[in-house]
């Protein structure tokens, strides 16, 4: 496939991948909700003659493409969901689901790898093996990765790719990171528990508010005294919930938040670090506590090999565009799942325009990015796909 020009058709389809990204972001659903984006996304398939599979980890869809060639089993993924925001855009494409939005950029990956299916579709005979388009739902924390892989999503696959359209770097920027990418991540609730009283009265109680401040403050010294200076992590304290009146003390009090690492060495000290401050606190200030500490998903670590092929695509496709082999990012993705056993690449298309204002942050009501980043994701991800079958035959 090396004669295609995949920016080329990358660019030709960009009112396609644009109108199907306004679409997406003007109807979001929340996760396990998305109902006609994956029917839109099943249509789309259809109309490009794969063999297209719904309902697959309760509202994903999988198309598979087979090419004229024999070669390995690349998996794409795109994540669905979007997130419990009001928009306050006010751009004609914005959210008209009052309360839920694309925040993130998921609407601009359903554009991408459908518009990747469309161009490889054209180009069957010439793919070298076979390509499993993967729409998943619930990847913002609700276990989207985990229901597919469970109804077999990875049965056969030899390679996965993703790609995250990234608001922290300008459009032209791409990175493909050796290694660690994406953060593990935890959550944590944990319940403070004393003996309340009146607020005149403290001497007559056990005070859990105090104790929850101590332990907020407790736990900085986590990451900043027991991981190695050259390490990462992170331990944010997130929800503090206590008390129902100005002159009662309470009887408990409670906290979230969030633990983030790459190496396993580090989140097992991190986590144990974690339980035994809370305690020790607690008891010193005459209170119990209860520490409900929830794995979420393991660290996207990257095939040093397939990053190499993304990045040597990228500069090949985009040679004026700025290419990174080490960015990494304390955000988490539930794509880590489905590289745990499989070689795979988590790369970043940056989407950001400071002139035009839009550069906000991935989460924010005003999020919004540069359409122009969707040509060259599209690209970038349809050219490694390809290069992928060429070098597994090879």
């Amino acid at each position: 496939m090396a004669s295609i020009d995949f920016r080329q058709e990358a660019e030709s389809l960009f009112e396609y991948t644009q109108a199907l990204r306004r679409d997406f972001h003007q109807h979001p659903e929340l996760g396990f909700q998305e109902h006609r984006s994956a029917g839109i996304v099943a249509r789309e398939l259809r109309s490009f003659g794969l063999e297209v599979t719904e309902g697959v980890g309760k509202t994903g869809v999988v198309g598979v493409l087979r090419g004229g060639h024999p070669g390995p089993t690349v998996l794409v993924r795109a994540d669905m969901d979007a997130l419990p925001i009001q928009e306050e855009n006010d751009a004609p494409y914005a959210s008209q689901n009052p309360g839920v939005m694309h925040a993130c950029g998921h609407d601009g990956h359903m554009a991408m790898a459908l518009t990747v299916a469309k161009i490889l579709a054209a180009h069957r005979e010439a793919v070298q093996g076979t390509v499993k388009f993967v729409f998943q739902p619930a990847e913002e924390g609700l276990g989207g990765a985990e229901g597919m892989i469970e109804d077999g999503v990875l049965e056969g696959v030899d390679y996965a790719l993703a790609m995250h359209l990234w608001n922290e770097r300008p459009v032209g920027w791409i990175g493909a990171t050796d290694g660690p990418a994406m953060a593990a991540a935890d959550s944590f609730q944990v319940r403070i528990m004393g003996k309340g009283g009146h607020g005149a009265l403290p001497n007559l109680t056990e005070d859990p508010v105090l104790a929850v401040a101590h332990v907020v403050t407790a736990l900085q010294s986590v990451v900043s005294r027991h991981v190695p200076p050259l390490e990462a992590a992170v331990v944010s304290v997130t929800v503090l919930q206590a008390g129902t009146a100005f002159n009662i003390i309470p009887p408990e009090a409670r906290l979230e938040g969030t633990i983030r690492t790459f190496a396993p060495e580090v989140t097992r000290e991190v986590r144990h670090r974690f339980i035994r401050t809370v305690h020790g606190v607690a008891q010193g200030l005459g209170c119990r506590a209860e520490v409900d500490l929830n794995p979420l998903t393991p660290a996207v670590i990257n095939d040093t090999r397939l990053a190499a092929l993304v990045r040597t695509q990228a500069a090949a496709l985009f040679p004026e565009a700025t290419i990174v082999s080490d960015h990494r990012t304390m955000g988490s993705e539930d794509m880590s799942l489905m590289m745990y056993d499989i070689p795979g690449c988590y790369f970043f298309i940056g989407s950001a325009n400071p002139a035009k204002g839009l550069d906000a942050s991935h989460h924010h009501p005003r999020f919004d990015f540069d359409e122009r980043a969707l040509s060259i994701g599209v690209a970038v991800m349809a050219a490694s796909v390809a290069a992928v079958g060429q070098e597994a035959d090879g």
